[in-house]
């Protein structure tokens, strides 16, 4: 037998704990069947195993040992590589080395007999790889151990792997450089990697965990190497402060126990203290915890939160807890019925005689709705002529059109076509449907209709959509007290055909009088129902910065359609940006570099902040603070070995 094929069987270490002598009988009883009278051999061995017994190593269990790697790596167990038959590649990885064995089933017994084994020591690189590029590795160590009878096999082989991941890599679109390398020498192959659970993947998993020990005896796991002790921290930034005060003296207001910061070092203590590595960015709390462990100055608190509140990397990363910028701001309210119309549009909804959209139509002043069920989302041009066959032919032309920004309403045919029936277009802003919110309100209304009315059969929802409508004009508004029906008509269908007399000659000014008294009612109690509506959301809100031209902003990327490889670890805000045009007090336009040409550039304040910036040099205190005395922090020693004077045992 060639000895390279059985060294890693030959050198297995003397077992030192009853781990690693149940690591090696694991090992041996897969081959057990080979060995005649392998529970007398094994006797000893076993014995070592219970717990009842301290562990200890004795010459019969040495001699045991012995023989039975001798057995391993003799007939009748190995048998000779035949390229005319199908290999089997057992395969895993520890964190410390890799192991294989090539099988092939035997002629003579019909069995599996092991051909070879391997194993290899991982290296300090090596074992920093993660779990799936580690199993990967020993595919291809093995591979280039046995390539002269696995490249020349005539019958594809099967690769044993407990990794599952690992059966998809030779499928898998995306590869780092390693894993392109190693595709390239396996594609020399033709094999197939199998699934096998851990629990019958012992084999090469003891020979992947021999130097196990060995690796624990010779690489540190710490940061520092044995026989080293940390003896003192000294910072940087505490010896920059002390040579400062060479030419500053220190006020009798500083406590004893801190050092006193002179101005031209404030700024380098607060960097230290909130963009180290060992602090992380925190809030003004935690920054000033660690200055008050060293460090004073008069006006230390004051200067933190200006320094926190200006960092751009808490602006980008983090996400406000505050209340939404910017206090509602209403549309304005008509005066009459259909003056001022609302669209959009209900998707996502199971095909019903053939329709699976719905054309949502609004009267802002009436709060009637016309709910137009559509095969398909309709282009600008379609949506315009739905618009004039189930609108505008009823109630006439509007005078302000709102929307959100879906590519039916920004496109130019839209805008041009608006224009010339005289209607102004007014656009939601990015990413604030709120802008549209009585279309959005009417979706949930008729949502809530259809699934009473269709749930029992959801595909008839077209069916049900004439009574929904009906339901929603018939009932009284909570804005105005009126049905949608009173409302823009001026009087309330009965429901009854006794419930008014039909008078013989109705008066066409008196109805034209009911008409004009029901809508000032109206209008008065959509008044009083926004300036009620403004009061309990601006409870919730906050009142936005002022806004300049010019001035640069952070952009939220709550909505924005960014590729990153993670959304948990995407920044909050991007930027700056500089804004543009100011459209209204809580609307404003951004400049977007090109990366950001398919989003809309106008923004409501709630998705923007302003860019705080820090100042250059921190003043000097006032004199009146000179002598102030403030509370003593408590002093903290710092146990880390960053900057760190390591002293040798």
């Amino acid at each position: 037998m060639d000895p390279a094929k059985v060294q890693a069987v030959i050198d297995w270490p003397v077992p030192r704990s009853r781990v690693e002598l149940q690591r090696f009988l694991g090992f041996a009883n897969f081959y057990r069947r080979f060995i005649r009278n392998f529970g007398q051999v094994a006797a000893p061995l076993t014995a070592l195993t219970s717990v009842k017994t301290c562990f200890k190593w004795s010459v019969s269990a040495q001699g045991a040992f012995d023989l039975l790697k001798n057995r391993f790596t003799s007939a009748p167990i190995l048998v000779t590589p035949d390229v005319t038959r199908q290999f089997v590649v057992e395969v895993d990885a520890s964190e410390v080395g890799v192991g294989a064995i090539l099988s092939q089933r035997s002629l003579s017994d019909d069995k599996v007999h092991p051909c070879a084994y391997f194993s290899h020591r991982l290296s300090p690189s090596e074992r920093n790889y993660d779990v799936g590029n580690r199993e990967l590795l020993a595919i291809r160590l093995a591979l280039g151990e046995w390539r002269q009878w696995l490249e020349g096999a005539t019958v594809p082989f099967v690769v044993w792997t407990d990794h599952r991941n690992l059966e998809y890599i030779r499928s898998a679109k995306r590869l780092n450089a390693r894993q392109a390398r190693w595709a390239l020498f396996f594609a020399r192959f033709e094999f197939v990697i199998s699934y096998r659970p851990g629990s019958k993947n012992t084999k090469p998993d003891a020979l992947s965990r021999l130097f196990s020990s060995s690796v624990a005896s010779t690489d540190p796991e710490g940061i520092l190497p044995e026989g080293r002790v940390v003896g003192l921290t000294v910072w940087g930034i505490e010896r920059q402060v002390k040579q400062a005060l060479t030419q500053t003296p220190s006020p009798r207001a500083c406590p004893r126990n801190l050092l006193f910061v002179p101005v031209p070092t404030r700024l380098a203590v607060l960097q230290w203290a909130h963009s180290a590595k060992l602090a992380g960015h925190p809030g003004v709390r935690g920054t000033l915890a660690s200055i008050r462990q060293r460090f004073w100055w008069p006006t230390r608190e004051h200067d933190t939160r200006r320094f926190v509140a200006a960092c751009s990397v808490c602006a980008q990363t983090k996400s406000g807890n505050s209340p939404p910028a910017g206090r509602l701001r209403p549309l304005p309210i008509p005066s009459r019925p259909w003056s001022h119309i609302a669209l959009d549009f209900v998707t996502g909804l199971p095909s019903s005689a053939g329709k699976t959209v719905i054309l949502t139509v609004v009267d802002r002043f009436s709060k009637a709705a016309h709910f137009i069920p559509l095969a398909k989302l309709p282009s600008a041009k379609e949506t315009a002529q739905i618009i004039i066959e189930n609108v505008f032919r009823i109630h006439g032309l509007p005078s302000d059109v709102v929307s959100d920004r879906g590519p039916q309403f920004t496109s130019q045919f839209w805008r041009e076509f608006c224009r010339l029936i005289g209607a102004s277009v007014s656009l939601s802003s990015g990413f604030h449907p709120q802008s549209n919110g009585q279309a959005e309100r009417a979706n949930q209304t008729i949502g809530r209709l259809l699934r009473s009315l269709s749930f029992r059969n959801p595909a008839s929802w077209s069916e049900q959509l004439p009574w929904a409508e009906y339901a929603h004009n018939s009932l009284p508004s909570s804005a105005t007290g009126l049905s949608p029906f009173q409302s823009s008509l001026g009087y309330q269908p009965p429901l009854f055909s006794s419930q008014f007399a039909e008078s013989s000659v109705p008066s066409a000014q008196a109805f034209v009088q009911r008409c004009e008294r029901t809508w000032k009612r109206v209008r008065s109690a959509l008044c009083r129902y926004r300036a009620q509506t403004v009061r309990a959301a601006n409870k919730r809100r906050t009142k936005s910065p002022r806004y300049c031209r010019g001035q640069r902003v952070w952009l939220s990327t709550q909505n924005l359609p960014l590729k990153t490889a993670s959304r948990k670890l995407t920044p909050r805000f991007i930027g700056p940006f500089r804004i543009s045009q100011i459209i209204n007090p809580v609307a404003v336009r951004l400049l977007l570099p090109r990366y950001l040409r398919r989003v809309h550039p106008v923004f409501h304040v709630s998705c923007i902040k302003p860019v705080l910036r820090a100042p250059a040099r921190l003043p000097p205190p006032p004199p009146s603070l000179s002598r102030a005395h403030p509370s003593t922090g408590s002093v903290g020693f710092w146990t880390c070995v960053l900057g760190a004077v390591v002293i040798s045992t």
